[in-house]
This record gives C-alpha cells, structure tokens and sequence, in this order.
C-alpha cells in the first residue's frame, strides 16, 4: 500500500474550513483549478465525496463533519511540531485566559491566583466564568482554556486532566446556632431545615441517600444553584448548609463549621484542558500556576486543621 500525501491534511482541513473550493485556494496561495484538482484527490484517497453541491455552494457530507475536528488537531500538532520552541517571557506576555470553574472556587481560590500571575505575568489577565455543567465543548472549541471540577463519566474521553486536592463534605451553620452546642448526631443533623446545593434542579442529594441507611429524612427549605449561596443563606438563617471543606474554606470564615454524623465519599477536584493546549508554554505556566496555588492553600489549610486539633 502506497504511503498516502500527508500535504494533503492541509489542503483538507483549509477546504472543510471554508466549504468553498475559491477562498481555500485563495488561503493556499493556489489557483482554483490547482484546489479542484486536490479536492479530487482526495476524493479518490478517502473514499467520500467530502463536499457536495447544494444550490450554489458546497455542503460537507457526514464523513468530512466527522473528519473535521480530526484533521484540524493534526494539522495544528503537525505545525507545532515543526515550530521553532520558544522561550517563554512571562514580563512581555500579553494575554487573557478565560477559566471555567466550579461555584465558590474563585471566591476560595481566585485572589490568590490572581496574586500568582501579577507577578509573574503582569500582561496577563484572568476571565472567569461559572461552571453551569460538564459538557466539554467550550474546551474542544476553545471559549474556555481551564476548567476546574470532579471528572465522571460527562468529562470528555479526550480531555487532559490534573489532579489539585481532595475534599470532604462538612455541615455549616452560623454562629450561635443551636448545632453549636453539644454532641452531632446523625438524628441531629437531619432533624434541622437544610438548604440544598443542585445545579440539574433536583430536590434530593447525595446525602438525602446516605441518611435513607440511617432511617433518617431531612427537610429541605430552600434549594440553590452553588456553594456559595448555601453558606450565604446559612449565614443568615437557621438553616445547615452541607458544602466541600477545603473547597469553601474562606467562604465559612465566621461560621461554626462542623464534621458529618454520616459516612461522606471524598471528591477529588482536578483541573482539566484540551490536549491541543499541552505544548502551549504559556497555558503550562497558568496550570503551574493554578496546581501551585491549590496545593499551598491546602498546605496551609491543613496545618491550620493540626493547630486547631492540638
């Protein structure tokens, strides 16, 4: 079997980029025939028409639609390939990243980060947007360089992951509430009204199952969509707000925070890429950057958690 012309990936991918034989050969520096002639070939090389008219264009068939993510990541690792390194100057970088993450991570996490780029990287700016699900388009797509959160079976197959702490959850009240005092007791902790955490709507969670073991239903008073408008609402009620510790531990600062009556699972947060952005220099440092922050805090969270204990 003949070797098949890889100059060919190119021609491909500038064609299901535009759809249109003229502007492809107008990108590839090509005369339109030139361009007809490649379309041809690869025709002939793939087995598929690849583009068909429609009126007066050209419409991609299911197997250049499939096709098209595929040939644009080769192309772009082929170019990196052959790309001179560079060294990367964090004083002269100009850029913005856009950050996707989980409710109550910019408010715990954020200005610590934004602290570590400063002054590294005084040209470089942080955009973050709330995490509202798992779907991994805008990584593929690029809207979104970062993400933070729990990898499951909704993560995308693809998508490059690093894990940045694990966590529990605890129980939250304010100060002075009547949880404050005395020993926690699963009948305790459940008899109490709860504000419950569920982004999908749900008006059950996952410690509504763990109580089911012990014989035990807790009463749900109000439901949000994030981390942080539990504690707030707890903070200002009677009501118990059940939250990550290590993810929200400067949201409960002036609360009494307390450790479950109940078996909790523990949660491994991680930050996740595309891995089109493995061998950017920049996007590196920012996940450096990123892991080098959550594991000080932790670090610290954890003497603090000794110091308290002793």
């Amino acid at each position: 079997m003949s070797t098949p012309d890889l100059n060919l990936l190119i021609t491909l991918d500038v064609l299901l980029a535009e759809g249109n034989v003229t502007r492809a050969a107008q990108r590839l520096r090509l005369s339109p025939s030139a361009m007809s002639r490649s379309l041809a070939r690869l025709r002939g090389t793939t087995g598929d028409p690849l583009l068909v008219r429609a009126g007066r264009g050209l419409v991609p068939t299911p197997r250049a639609l499939s096709l098209r993510e595929q040939v644009g990541q080769l192309v772009q690792d082929a170019k990196a390939v052959l790309r001179p390194a560079e060294k990367l100057d964090l004083k002269q970088l100009v850029r913005t990243f856009t950050l996707r993450i989980s409710d109550g991570f910019t408010e715990n996490f954020g200005p610590n980060l934004i602290a570590r780029v400063s002054a590294e990287a005084p040209g470089v700016r942080l955009r973050f947007v709330q995490k509202l699900d798992k779907d991994s388009a805008s990584l593929r797509d690029g809207t979104v360089d970062l993400e933070t959160g729990v990898i499951d079976d909704k993560t995308g197959p693809e998508v490059r992951t690093r894990v940045l702490f694990r966590d529990r959850f605890i129980g939250a009240v304010r100060m002075g509430h009547s949880l404050s005092q005395g020993e926690m007791t699963p009948a305790r902790y459940a008899s109490g009204m709860h504000v419950l955490v569920s982004r999908r709507g749900l008006d059950k969670g996952l410690m509504d199952e763990v109580l089911q073991q012990f014989g035990l239903e807790r009463v749900i008073g109000t439901f949000v969509s994030g981390f942080s408008g539990a504690l707030a609402i707890a903070r200002a009620s009677e009501l118990i707000a059940t939250v990550p510790e290590r993810h929200t531990g400067n949201l409960r600062a002036g609360m009494y925070s307390f450790s479950l009556p109940v078996p909790s699972p523990e949660i491994t947060v991680s930050m996740l890429w595309h891995p089109r952005m493995d061998g950017d220099t920049a996007h590196r440092w920012l996940r450096g950057c990123l892991h080098d922050v959550c594991t000080a805090q932790m670090d610290d969270f954890s003497t603090k958690g000794e110091a308290a204990a002793g």
